[in-house]
C-alpha cells in the first residue's frame, strides 16, 4: 500500500491505496467536472491520467483551464488532426509549422495547397473523432520496436530523429491504431477535443483553438503578415539546405559537417542584416531613429550592435541609446493591480521627456543623455553622454516599447525606423511535434541568468510566467507596426544551449514546483545531438547568452 496525498487548490486529503493504482481513479476525490482535468502532477512531476502510482506522493490534478492544461488541450488537438489526416489522406503526410496567434500552421508534405473540401474534410473527420470519446493511450516501446513503428511511415521524420537518440524505451501515444511519438501528456481521449477550427491560410491551413482560461470560445482571427513572412522565408531556407527538422540537424553534427552549417546560418543572418541596413540607407536624411524592440531573450542587444556595423559599412553613425536610461525614478513608478511597482509599462518612462530630446537631437540641438541608476532607482540627469546629430547619423534606440507608437506621439513617422527581433525557430522535432520559440527563449534566459546574473533555473521559472504577461500586452500587439521583422533565431543554437542547460534543469529538485517544466525541457533537449560551443563565432547572437562574445555589453 502506498500513501497519497490528494490536493486540489487548499485542500488536501491523504488516502492509502494499493500500489500501481492509476492516477485517474482520483477523480471522484477532486470532484471536478467530467473532462476538466487534462492530466496530473505526482511529487510536481506532469504525467498523463493514466500514469500508474507506485510511491508515496503527492497528486494534484492539472484542469484544462490552467497554463500547463491549455498546452496539453494544443498538443492533443495536434494529435487528434494528425489522426484524422492518416484517415483522409492516407500517405498525403501532414507538416505542423510555427505558431501564428492561436493557432498552428500547417502544410501538406506534397507542398500542394489544400482545397477548401480538404480541409473541411479534415475539419469533419477531427469532429467525428471527438464524437467518439476514443481513448488516447500511452505505451512503451523497446528502441528497436518503436524505430521498426516508425520507419513504416518515414515521411513523419521521427524515425530520423530516434537514430540519434539512446533511449532504452520509447514512449508512444496511440488512438484508433494510430501511433505518435509521446513528448508530454495528452488529453486521456478525444471527447474533450471539440473547440477547434481549421481555417485556410497561404499554402496550407491554421488549427485555431481557444487562448487559455477562455473556455471553447475560439477569437476572430488576428493575422500577422509580417511575421509569417520571416518564417516561411526561413522554412524556405532551412529545406533548401536540407536543415527543417532535428534529424537534419543531429546529421550534420554527427558526419562532423556542422562547422560549414554553423558559418552558413550565420552569414544567412548577417545578410539579412544587412538588407535591413540597406532599407534604412535608402531613407537617409528621412529615418533618424531606428526602435528596435521584441520579447525577452531575443537577442535584440546584439542584433543593434551588429545592425549597427551595417549601418556603418553604408556610410552612417549610428549612436546608441537605451530606453531604460529614461525610467521615472522609482518613487514615481506606476503600480499594477497587485500594488507592486510596474516597471513594463509605458507609463514607467518619462515619454515627454524622451520626445523632448529626440525633437532637439532632429533639429540640431545637443542634448545630454540621462543615466538611470538602478541601484539608487532615480535618473541621473546630468552623467550621461552629450550627443548631437550630424548629416549621417543616426540613433538606434532599443527598449521594449520601440513598437508602439506612444512611445514617440511628438516624432514624425518619417524619422523613424520600427524593427521587432524575435527567436522565431523553423526547426521542428519531426513533422508532427514543433518546437515552441517561447521554449527557445526559455532556455536562452535561463542560460545567461546563469551566466551573468547568478540566478538558478527555478528562479527563471519563477519569473517567465510574469515576462510572458508582459509580452503579451507590450510588445505583441505591436508587432504588425514595425517596418521590418529580424528573425535572431540560430537552428543550431539548442544544440550549444544543451551544453549549459542540462546541469541548471538537473538542479531542479523533485519539492521544486519548477520540476514539471524542468524534467519537460530535459526531455526536450534530449533530442538534440550536442554541438560544442566553441564552434559559435565571436560575434554571433548566441554568444549574448553564453558569453565570450567579441561584443562588450
Amino acid at each position: 500500500m502506498i500513501q497519497i496525498q490528494c490536493i486540489q487548490g487548499e485542500k488536501l486529503k491523504t488516502l492509502t491505496l494499493p500500489q500501481g493504482t492509476p492516477a485517474e481513479a482520483l477523480l471522484p476525490e477532486w470532484g471536478t467536472p467530467e473532462g476538466t482535468v487534462a492530466a496530473v502532477k505526482v511529487n510536481n512531476a506532469m504525467l498523463p491520467l493514466a500514469v500508474l502510482l507506485q510511491v508515496n506522493a503527492r497528486v494534484e490534478p492539472v484542469l484544462l483551464a490552467s497554463r500547463d492544461g491549455a498546452m496539453i488541450y494544443r498538443r492533443s488537438l495536434a494529435f487528434l488532426l494528425a489522426l484524422a489526416a492518416n484517415e483522409t489522406f492516407p500517405g498525403r503526410g501532414l507538416r505542423i509549422g510555427h505558431s501564428l496567434g492561436a493557432g498552428y500552421y500547417y502544410t501538406f508534405a506534397d507542398e500542394k495547397r489544400p482545397a477548401q473540401a480538404d480541409i473541411d474534410a479534415l475539419s469533419a473527420a477531427m469532429a467525428a473523432l471527438a464524437a467518439q470519446d476514443l481513448p488516447i493511450n500511452v505505451y512503451p516501446l523497446c528502441y528497436e520496436e518503436a524505430l521498426a513503428l516508425f520507419e513504416k511511415t518515414p515521411a513523419t521524420g521521427t524515425a530520423g530523429l530516434l537514430r540519434y537518440r539512446n533511449d532504452r524505451v520509447v514512449y508512444v501515444n496511440e488512438c484508433a491504431g494510430f501511433a505518435d511519438l509521446y513528448t508530454a501528456p495528452l488529453t486521456r481521449s478525444t471527447g474533450v477535443l471539440r473547440a477547434f477550427e481549421l481555417r485556410a491560410y497561404e499554402d496550407g491551413f491554421l488549427l485555431r483553438f481557444p487562448h487559455t482560461g477562455e473556455g471553447d470560445y475560439i477569437g476572430p482571427f488576428e493575422d500577422s503578415p509580417k511575421i509569417f513572412a520571416v518564417y516561411r522565408e526561413y522554412k524556405k531556407w532551412g529545406r533548401i539546405v536540407g536543415v527543417h527538422s532535428v534529424e537534419g540537424l543531429n546529421r550534420l553534427a554527427a558526419d562532423g559537417d556542422i562547422r560549414e552549417y554553423i558559418r552558413i546560418a550565420e552569414a544567412f543572418q548577417e545578410k539579412k542584416l544587412a538588407e535591413i541596413a540597406d532599407r534604412i540607407d535608402a531613407k537617409k536624411g528621412a529615418v533618424k531613429a531606428v526602435l528596435i524592440a521584441g520579447p525577452s531573450s531575443s537577442g535584440k542587444t546584439t542584433t543593434a550592435k551588429r545592425l549597427s556595423i551595417q549601418l556603418k559599412v553604408l556610410g552612417l553613425d549610428p549612436i546608441a541609446i537605451s530606453l531604460d536610461d529614461y525610467y521615472k525614478d522609482r518613487k514615481d513608478t506606476p503600480l499594477d493591480e497587485k500594488g507592486e511597482p510596474d516597471y513594463e509599462c509605458l507609463e514607467a518612462l518619462d515619454v515627454p521627456f524622451f520626445n523632448a530630446q529626440l525633437l532637439d537631437l532632429f533639429a540640431g540641438r545637443e542634448v545630454t543623455l540621462p543615466l538611470f541608476d538602478f541601484k539608487a532607482g532615480r535618473r541621473r540627469a546630468d552623467s550621461g553622454r552629450r550627443i548631437r546629430l550630424e548629416e549621417r547619423s543616426v540613433l538606434v534606440i532599443e527598449g521594449i516599447h520601440g513598437l508602439n507608437n506612444a512611445l514617440t506621439p511628438q516624432v514624425p513617422a518619417g524619422k523613424t525606423f520600427r524593427l521587432y527581433v524575435s527567436a522565431l525557430t523553423q526547426l521542428n522535432l519531426d513533422d508532427h511535434n514543433r518546437i515552441p520559440t517561447s521554449d527557445n527563449r526559455l532556455i536562452r534566459r535561463m542560460v545567461r541568468d546563469s551566466q551573468f546574473r547568478g540566478a538558478g533555473a527555478a528562479q527563471t521559472f519563477a519569473m517567465w510566467p510574469a515576462v510572458q504577461q508582459g509580452e503579451r500586452v507590450h510588445i505583441f500587439p505591436f508587432q504588425n507596426s514595425a517596418d521590418a521583422a529580424f528573425n535572431s533565431a540560430l537552428d543550431y543554437e539548442l544544440a550549444v544551449l544543451k551544453f549549459y542547460a542540462e546541469p541548471l534543469l538537473r538542479s531542479v529538485k523533485p519539492d521544486s514546483p519548477a520540476y514539471a517544466e524542468a524534467l519537460r525541457l530535459l526531455a526536450f533537449l534530449e533530442n538534440f545531438a550536442p554541438i560544442a560551443p566553441e564552434c559559435v563565432p565571436g560575434q554571433s547572437i548566441l554568444r549574448e547568452f553564453i558569453g565570450g562574445s567579441e561584443f562588450s555589453y
